[in-house]
């Protein structure tokens, strides 16, 4: 395999100066500055600063100016993603089959590293979740549902993983599925595979969590209208 050169052309430039000023702490250097160091156009530099902050790398504001952000891949994906349903809404169905395989293929590395924090967390989603049902008027607790998924694979070193998977549930909501309610039966049904996976990460039976994730994803697809 050749490897290339960690000046390669396929960035631009100052994304490449991000790169290569990985410990910089607070506010970036002026446009002014930046133009003169990378030697482009500070109307080139604008362009490459615009699309820099729509990948979610820098955050701009008018009196502390740019700024770094930790690294996420998600908001890259959530761009693609909100296209791609622009374009066609049953790229959602395409999408969420790899947000279920992801999550199936991942579960034994993610729950092993839940901290007691973390299950007691998870338990407290439950019961949450379960107040909304039983409630009157019904919730649908999507809320709820987001937060389980996403805090199950939150101890994972991964960032395109766990931006693959926050980016599954800004797709969920733009398609309308936190609205959706489908039933008391199909509601309780997939709180009740939810409780399985939860008390099963709580008494360190794995496998059993990881059959009723692998059960439950395939409601969505077969959901009542």
């Amino acid at each position: 395999m050749i490897l290339r050169e960690r000046n390669s052309p396929e960035i631009s430039e100052f994304l490449r100066y991000l790169a290569s000023h990985e410990e910089t702490q607070g506010s970036l250097p002026s446009l002014n500055e930046l133009s003169r160091e990378l030697g482009i156009s500070v109307a080139g530099l604008r362009e490459q600063l615009e699309v820099a902050r729509a990948l979610g790398l820098v955050e701009v504001r008018p009196r502390t100016g740019t700024r770094r952000l930790d690294y996420s891949f998600a908001p890259a994906v959530k761009q693609s993603l909100m296209y791609a349903l622009a374009l066609k809404q049953s790229h959602f169905e395409k999408y969420s089959e790899l947000r279920n395989h992801i999550e199936a293929a991942y579960w034994d590395e993610a729950v092993i590293l839940l901290t007691e924090d973390d299950k007691h967390e998870l338990e407290k989603i439950i019961t949450r979740a379960l107040d909304k049902l039983r409630g009157n008027p019904v919730q649908v607790p999507h809320e709820e549902h987001r937060k389980l998924h996403l805090l199950i694979y939150s101890r994972l070193n991964n960032p395109f993983v766990t931006g693959l998977l926050e980016a599954y549930w800004v797709a969920y909501e733009a398609v309308g599925l936190n609205m959706y309610a489908g039933g008391m039966d199909y509601l309780e049904e997939v709180w009740g595979y939810h409780q399985t996976m939860v008390e099963s990460i709580c008494n360190g039976n794995y496998a059993a969590g990881r059959n009723a994730l692998v059960t439950h994803i395939d409601l969505l697809a077969n959901r009542p209208l």
